[in-house]
């Protein structure tokens, strides 16, 4: 019989074979990276060094937004940071940001990455576009658009009372009961944004508007917690490890089935003559541009762009009124400030209107210090630049990312008395009278300043000015047992869950 010797050591040497070209590949890719680093840094600001392909992940910890005020500490206000190969400058300071986004904005006026939301998106709808003409198309008829139906036939100070009277008397019908606020806060909001977008509102019993807002909710959190931190750092490696991050896609996909089933029911309803809602002004002018084969109208847009409008103008303001209540129970004080100005300008029998904001400088300056002090995107949204710039002394490349720290800007010392804590007299002067700040400017601030600011300011005092009006808020622990630092803190802040029983005035 034949010996087998050389078949036996053929098969004995592959295992061999293959760990010497893995670890020739890998040292490929680790020396590359090192290159590819060490080409990045260039002339960027200092920052701590960079490891092949981790980047500064062990610089960055699970809280980024503390690792990245711990290495401004050492490195001053603009300093870079590697997310893995990625470079990105992060900036600090009220006077360097307000030059990101405003004395020189066009410098900055790209979207920056957003792994987690740009696998989804693919460069679609109007907030995580890196192109600008798509960005100036979709913005340009989003805002027109918005506005004809936000103050149009029926005024958004109109649509906004009803629901507020709809969420007092789903309140009231609590009773004394301690709830979860998010909840019923987020169905009012929902509403709102909804008969813009949709052209009605739901019923608050309505199964599926719960099932939305969790996937919401979800997403958000999901994304600015660690697994979502990590996901930004290594997007290329993280879509292969199991793990919370993993969910984020189908949450939007989930979203967006949404979405497209609710623009099929407006598209076998729509009269070309008299559009009722976003979407229905959407679809005439896609209609109208369908012999442009350049058009930014189009059915995929069409569902991002719904969908982002959508995401923001319920996420934003719901977090930021559950947030505000819990603050507001923490500081009795306050509470009792702002039910004091309620009755003397109000009183308990009338629905506040908008133009009550000018003789209210408390509650205006209490709602003004609770947007600052919840810090509701302490990284802003990153921006990129569009061409080579200089930013206190240092050039930057065309295409960089860039991360305006809003946190450092809405707790400057230099431009808050009090800016690490919560105090209303932030916004009040030695006369008592509301007193604007430039600093203020939770949702950014320029051309790419959040689209539904506006509404988010309207909401924000009709709200809580109706809620605080009809009701006593009421905490089921003593107030100093209440814990008002976030629970995730990341792309957002978010408080922790809590209770509290609305006790009729």
């Amino acid at each position: 019989m034949e010996p087998l010797l050389p078949a036996d050591k053929t098969v004995m040497d592959l295992p061999q074979d293959l760990l010497l070209f893995l670890a020739f590949f890998i040292s490929c890719i680790i020396l590359f990276s090192s290159i590819k680093t060490l080409w990045s840094r260039g002339s960027l600001p200092p920052g701590p060094t960079p490891l092949p392909l981790l980047g500064n992940a062990l610089d960055v910890g699970a809280d980024i937004v503390d690792s990245l005020m711990k290495l401004r500490k050492k490195y001053g206000d603009v300093f870079t940071v590697h997310l893995g190969s990625r470079p990105v400058v992060v900036v600090c300071g009220y006077k360097l940001v307000s030059e990101i986004y405003l004395d020189k904005g066009d410098d900055y006026l790209n979207r920056g990455d957003m792994p987690a939301w740009d696998a989804f998106y693919k460069d679609s709808g109007l907030v995580f576009t890196a192109n600008m003409n798509k960005w100036r198309d979709l913005r340009r008829f989003s805002l027109t658009t918005l506005r004809d139906f936000g103050f149009g036939k029926r005024s958004l100070e109109d649509r906004i009372h009803e629901e507020t009277q709809h969420l007092v008397a789903v309140l009231k019908n609590s009773g004394d009961t301690f709830i979860d606020p998010r909840q019923s806060l987020s169905k009012a909001f929902y509403n709102v944004i909804f008969s813009i977008m949709f052209g009605h509102r739901c019923n608050y019993e309505d199964k599926e508007i719960a099932t939305i807002l969790n996937c919401i909710y979800e997403t958000f959190v999901t994304i600015s917690s660690p697994w979502g931190q990590i996901y930004e750092m290594f997007p290329w490696l993280m879509g292969f490890i199991p793990g919370p991050h993993q969910k984020i896609s189908k949450l939007l996909g989930d979203l967006s089935q949404y979405v497209d089933t609710r623009v099929k029911i407006n598209q076998k309803a729509l009269d070309p003559d008299d559009p009722q809602d976003y979407i229905d002004a959407f679809l005439i002018k896609m209609e109208k541009e369908k012999i442009n084969q350049n058009s930014e109208f189009n059915m995929r847009n069409l569902l991002s762009c719904t969908l982002q409008i959508f995401f923001a103008g319920v996420e934003t303001i719901s977090t930021t009124t559950t947030y505000s209540l819990l603050i507001l129970m923490k500081y009795p004080d306050v509470l009792a400030k702002v039910h004091k100005e309620i009755d003397d300008i109000i009183g308990r029998n009338r629905a506040p209107t908008l133009q009550d904001r000018n003789r209210m400088p408390y509650m205006e300056a209490m709602i003004h210090e609770m947007q600052r002090f919840t810090d509701l995107i302490p990284m802003g949204v990153p921006r990129r630049t569009t061409k080579k710039v200089t930013l206190n002394g240092y050039t930057l490349p065309k295409d960089i990312n860039i991360y305006p720290m809003l946190t450092t800007v809405l707790k400057d010392p230099n431009c808050f008395k009090y800016p690490t804590e919560f105090n209303p007299e932030n916004f009040l002067n030695e006369k008592g009278e509301f007193k604007r700040n430039d600093a203020f400017m939770p949702l950014a601030a320029g051309k790419r300043i959040c689209l539904g600011e506006s509404l988010v300011r309207m909401e924000l005092f009709l709200f809580l000015v109706t809620i605080l009006q009809n009701f006593d808020l009421k905490s089921p622990v003593p107030v100093e047992e209440l814990d008002i630092t976030p629970n995730v803190s990341g792309l957002g802040n978010f408080p922790k869950p809590y209770k509290l029983a609305f006790i009729p005035r």
